[in-house]
């Protein structure tokens, strides 16, 4: 009998060791998102600050302009409950998921998996600005979207709907005011944050709240890109932040996300400048040519930034098509400036460095592109200008076309201009991040 009654508590604790081994993950318990008082935890990416706002419980959504206000923490598995109503009769809006830290180029949104929140057309679940997915039925027109089995929610004005969403290792589950109507599989990116979406009317959500699931710690190729510090210079309805000359009045104009400029600014200086100087930072400029293209002839610039010349001596040209002139300033100086143009040589030239022969001419080499990365006229473009110092590093929709060039007597700190060249532009998504 001893040795029976010793057997079993060996066993005994046997069974309790094994109990409290590491095991499954477990889910966590739903936590709220929205605290019902302010927007902690939330980051505005690219609205003004008065298009999210806080009223009696309920997170307040002006719809202007286009844009997203995001989770600080990004999401893997979960599942996620809110409520929503929209106030006019054909509003919209989106619950965007796995989304991308700052918005896509040439866009007001992230790349994200969008979960449709539209007056009369809620419940599809689609993937947008280069994320992907499989719908759980073939989409008609051979979209990457499932469209919801029934139709579930209330109108504007007829309460309050229920949102919850299922992601688990890249599949998403929709269901609406109490039945599941939308699936999709393979989503990617299939982590990241969880973005509430500004579309054009107002909009009011509450009761947010998450539960997260065991995860996988997915690879950086289907996870979202992370927060880098980046804030919005350009909030999509005025000039807050940029000089107001009043002679910038209706020629650079705010249009939404898009600030327009029809280049005819009747400011004695004509370029937009902000009001902060910057020293070291990493800039993000989207921007497009809006004019008709004319064939003009320009020249053709060297590697090592000489112009070429004919055998007679004379300048070399070649005709192409031209949409207009413009840039970029930083640190209050136009020698640094940033071309935008339709020159062979390439946009994100760096003209007063380039031109200039009293420099050496490892400075004039650095100041040209490498290539010509631009996409065609009428597409947007988007730079990365990255200055430390007296050094600059210039990517043009992805690809580095100016590598570390050294700009000798560049200021260390003054404002940041988009520059008037007589010519129209558009530009959008212009974030910063100071190095300093």
């Amino acid at each position: 009998m001893p040795t029976d009654k010793c057997f079993v508590s060996l066993l005994m604790v046997w069974l309790s060791f094994v109990s409290s081994g590491p095991g499954p993950a477990r889910a966590e318990e739903f936590v709220p998102l929205f605290n019902g008082q302010n927007l902690d935890g939330w980051v505005n990416v690219n609205c003004a600050p008065e298009t999210w706002t806080v009223r009696d419980g309920m997170i307040i959504c002006t719809g202007k302009p286009a844009g997203v206000l995001r989770t600080v923490k990004q999401y893997e598995n979960f599942v996620l409950e809110l409520e929503w109503r929209h106030i006019h009769k054909g509003g919209n809006a989106g619950l965007f998921i796995h989304s991308d830290a700052i918005t896509a180029p040439g866009v007001p949104f992230t790349r994200s998996i969008e979960i449709q929140i539209m007056d009369g057309n809620h419940g599809d679940v689609f993937a947008i600005h280069g994320a992907t997915l499989t719908p759980d039925k073939p989409h008609p027109k051979g979209w990457m979207r499932s469209l919801p089995s029934e139709k579930r929610t209330h109108p504007a004005g007829g309460g309050w709907n229920q949102y919850r969403v299922e992601s688990r290792d890249g599949m998403i589950t929709l269901s609406v005011n109490g039945e599941v109507v939308t699936r999709a599989f393979h989503c990617n990116p299939r982590k990241g944050y969880i973005c509430l979406e500004s579309e054009g009317s107002e909009i009011h959500f509450r009761n947010i709240r998450v539960q997260e699931l065991p995860g996988t710690n997915p690879p950086a190729v289907v996870t979202a890109t992370p927060e880098e510090g980046f804030v919005s210079l350009y909030n999509g309805l005025d000039l807050r932040g940029w000089k107001q000359d009043p002679g910038h009045s209706n020629h650079w104009r705010p249009q939404d996300w898009i600030l327009d400029y029809d280049g005819q600014s009747e400011a004695v200086d004509k370029n937009l400048w902000t009001e902060k100087e910057y020293g070291n930072f990493i800039l993000i400029v989207d921007w497009r040519q809006n004019a008709k293209p004319v064939i003009e002839n320009v020249p053709v610039v060297l590697p090592d930034g000489r112009d070429a010349t004919a055998s007679d001596g004379s300048p070399l040209t070649v005709p192409v098509y031209d949409a207009g002139d413009s840039g970029i300033y930083i640190r209050g100086n136009s020698k640094s400036q940033f071309n935008i143009w339709n020159w062979p040589v390439g946009s994100g030239e760096i003209y007063g460095y380039r031109t200039d022969a009293s420099m050496p001419p490892e400075v004039r080499r650095g100041a040209t592109p490498l290539f010509n990365a631009d996409n065609p006229i009428g597409e947007w473009n988007r730079f990365e200008i990255t200055a430390i110092g007296n050094r600059v590093t210039v990517v043009l929709n992805g690809k580095k076309v100016i590598d570390n060039a050294e700009l000798p007597g560049m200021p260390e700190r003054g404002p940041i201009a988009l520059q008037h060249h007589g010519d129209r532009i558009q530009f959008a998504n212009i974030y910063i991040k100071e190095l300093d």
